[in-house]
């Protein structure tokens, strides 16, 4: 029996599921990690929706927060705009 791959994007089905996702990974996650868990999140957004938000075709945005890809920092900053106003990252002062 074969067993269907996991993708966290299934679970990330809301802003506080995102939010605490985010925040756990900044906590804690290397800048490969961020990368990914911005692919994560783009991805149970919709990638259509942050392509367009972002001015970035889909082909490019998969490439750019795909597993040991290196964005340039202003796609980053352009994903995190679009990913969402309301989501708020958690000082860890």
């Amino acid at each position: 029996m074969k067993g269907s791959k996991f993708d966290i994007a299934e679970y990330l089905d809301d802003e506080e599921m995102i939010q605490e996702y985010l925040n756990a990974v900044f906590e804690e996650g290397d800048a490969q990690e961020i990368i990914t868990a911005l692919g994560h999140v783009a991805k149970a957004i919709g990638m259509s929706k942050i392509a367009e938000q972002t001015g970035l075709s889909r082909p490019s945005l998969y490439k750019a927060l795909s597993e040991n890809a290196k964005p340039q920092f202003d796609t980053i900053l352009k994903v995190l705009r679009a990913i969402g106003e309301n989501i708020k990252l958690k000082p860890t002062l």
